[in-house]
């Protein structure tokens, strides 16, 4: 059989019988594994065959990406594992090429590339650390993703052999779990968090207190009001100062970036090359594609939504429902979202979580402390107990996050 003939096969009976609706899951994130098991579930009596795609057989739990960067082991979840029972074929593979048209995604595997077709594209790749942003951070940083945070808990016990200097650039939430993370399980280092901003610059005063003190106590060094021009191989260059700041190792946690993937096949992107998406997460410039959690533009009253997992499982649900209700001709409801925390880890044995409004400003309530270390292991440990209920019902978006009615922000009452 031709290699032609042989993919037009394979389209046509990739993820189950010939017939049905075919629907390709790219990404075996949160967003993606959550999307792939509820919308097999949605469709599974109209002829619904899902395949979800991913590099990696392994699920890779992103809010814990800050404890792997420092050595510890974490738990082992497989896809084809999560996937068990739900009717969701899986391909370990990188998707290469997206060809609207054909309507086919080139995904490489280890025994060759592969041609995927699909009727309905639910599109999930996630986001990026932003290296590029800046000369020398690609070259020269570690980030907290893949085979990075590999090699930065390699790089971490060398230089703390030395007694050597650490610098986390960007203070956002992943950058002090960062930085309190390598502080505390190697209390040798010197560890500087530099930023434009203060250290969890969107919490409110009460809360961000508790986090300097967590700072403090662990002797995280704050540079806060600087703009990194350049990273050097032995450290950070910062504007107006002469000198370089010194580093063994440095840690890019600023700024996030889509994919290539959507904007080389032509969908429309905003400027952070996240797909935009109409009201039910349909894409504006594609009817057959879906985008969710950071791969999507999704824009609420009060704003757009930022990448997180709080927002992407309630997208990756509303996404699945909206194409189940589709196929059964029924017309689909607008996705509507609320935050209700920002959640950071300072150690193991600290936290602090601020309560939000729904646009992520903060609200009056926080926790603290032992509390707040039970409450963010709850949220990150979570995900995976959803994706095996999942397989068996449909949790109601609401248990996800607030999302089910139109919410206000602060600034919008």
């Amino acid at each position: 059989m031709s290699q032609s003939r042989s993919q037009s096969h394979e389209n046509r009976t990739v993820g189950g019988e010939p017939g049905g609706t075919r629907i390709l899951v790219l990404g075996g994130g949160y967003a993606g594994v959550l999307a792939a098991v509820r919308v097999a579930r949605r469709t599974r009596r109209r002829g619904g065959r899902v395949t979800l795609v991913n590099p990696s057989d392994r699920f890779v739990e992103r809010l814990r990406l800050h404890q792997l960067s420092t050595g510890q082991q974490l738990a082992d979840h497989r896809l084809p594992d999560l996937l068990a029972g739900s009717g969701v074929a899986f391909v370990q593979g990188l998707a290469v090429g997206l060809d609207r048209t054909a309507r086919t995604v080139d995904v490489d595997t280890e025994d060759g590339r592969r041609q995927l077709g699909y009727d309905t594209l639910v599109y999930a790749l996630g986001s990026v650390t932003d290296t590029g942003a800046v000369p020398g951070a690609a070259d020269h940083a570690f980030t907290l993703a893949g085979p990075s945070a590999a090699g930065l808990a390699d790089r971490l016990t060398e230089v703390d052999a030395a007694a050597g200097r650490v610098a986390v650039v960007g203070a956002g939430l992943t950058g002090v779990e960062a930085a309190t993370e390598i502080a505390e399980t190697f209390p040798g280092l010197r560890v500087t968090l530099l930023s434009r901003d203060e250290p969890g610059p969107m919490m409110g005063d009460a809360a961000r207190a508790y986090l300097n003190r967590g700072l403090d106590r662990l002797g995280v060094g704050v540079r806060s009001a600087v703009v990194v021009t350049k990273v050097l191989p032995t450290g950070i260059q910062v504007a107006g100062d002469l000198e370089p700041v010194p580093a063994d190792a440095v840690v890019w946690t600023a700024g996030v970036r889509a994919l290539p993937l959507a904007e080389q096949a032509g969908l429309a992107v905003d400027g952070q090359g996240r797909i935009l998406v109409d009201e039910t997460l349909r894409s504006e410039s594609d009817p057959a594609i879906y985008a969710v959690g950071d791969a999507a533009a999704v824009r609420q009253p009060w704003g757009t939504i930022h990448g997180t997992c709080q927002s992407g499982l309630p997208t990756a649900a509303h996404a699945a429902d909206s194409i189940g209700r589709r196929l059964r001709g029924r017309r689909p409801k607008p996705f509507r979202f609320g935050y209700i925390h920002q959640p950071v880890s300072l150690g193991r044995r600290d936290a602090v979580i601020q309560f939000t409004h729904a646009d992520d400003s903060p609200g009056r309530w926080y926790l603290k402390g032992r509390a707040a270390v039970r409450y963010k292991e709850l949220v990150s440990g979570s995900p995976p107990a959803l994706f095996r209920l999942s397989r068996r019902l449909n949790v109601p978006v609401l248990m996800l996050a607030p999302g089910g009615a139109p919410l206000r922000s602060r600034r919008a009452r």
